[in-house]
């Protein structure tokens, strides 16, 4: 598949997502950890929130210590503001997902009943175990939804090559990151857990969809029905 840009239709701000879709979407948002959702694609979420194209959002975590919990569900009450919200953080283990696999996909099939248009998780390539599954178990569930594989940087450098762009303003960019600082306290004493992290991987992904902000978030979207 070519490389394409999510476009802009009926307004200059609309958003409108690859597949035979209209707008507003149903939502589905997976993450193996809490703030996972959030470095890999909260300015797309912001961006389609503000416009107005999410009808619905699923908010799902499946590992999270008590702390970490009510980070993940503050931070998911705050981005999702008036769109209906229905937000789950599970306590599987962290870093052992794998393991408990058979529980992860009886969980995961429950989710068929939200009936997504649009699901947003982890990249089948990536180095963590606990990502890795998800995403496998994403594709195993979701027959219908367009699958938008989210990036995450990290100490094993996986990062791989996005085929979709979804432009964010200045505005988003810095709205990203004063999120993640506000709402994961717990994690800002990481080194790693900084703007300049999150605005690389934005500016990178910018530079190679040719963003008119100079900014953008890169997924993989492995297969589109148009």
């Amino acid at each position: 598949m070519g490389r394409v840009a999510a476009e802009a239709v009926t307004s200059p701000s609309r958003l409108r997502l690859p597949g035979n879709l209209g707008v507003p979407y149903r939502v589905l948002a997976l993450g193996a950890h809490p703030d996972d959702i959030e470095i890999g694609c909260a300015a797309t979420l912001m961006r389609l929130l503000d416009d107005g194209a999410i009808a619905a959002l699923r908010w799902v975590v499946l590992t999270g210590t008590e702390e970490r919990a009510g980070e993940a569900r503050g931070s998911a009450a705050a981005l999702a503001d008036d769109t209906p919200l229905d937000a789950s953080v599970e306590t599987f283990a962290d870093g052992f997902l794998p393991w408990s696999g058979d529980k992860v996909k009886g969980y995961m099939e429950g989710l068929k009943a939200f009936r997504p248009d649009v699901v947003f998780t982890h990249r089948l390539e990536d180095a963590h175990q606990d990502h890795r599954l998800v995403a496998e178990l994403t594709w195993q569930t979701f027959r219908d939804a367009v699958i938008c594989e989210y990036e995450i940087p990290k100490y094993e450098g996986d990062l791989g090559h996005p085929n979709l762009y979804i432009s964010v303003t200045e505005e988003l960019a810095q709205r990203k990151a004063e999120h993640l600082h506000n709402h994961f306290p717990s994690q800002r004493g990481r080194p790693w857990f900084t703007d300049e992290t999150f605005r690389a991987l934005l500016r990178l992904r910018g530079i190679e969809s040719n963003s008119p902000s100079g900014l953008a978030e890169g997924f993989t979207c492995r297969k589109v029905v148009l």
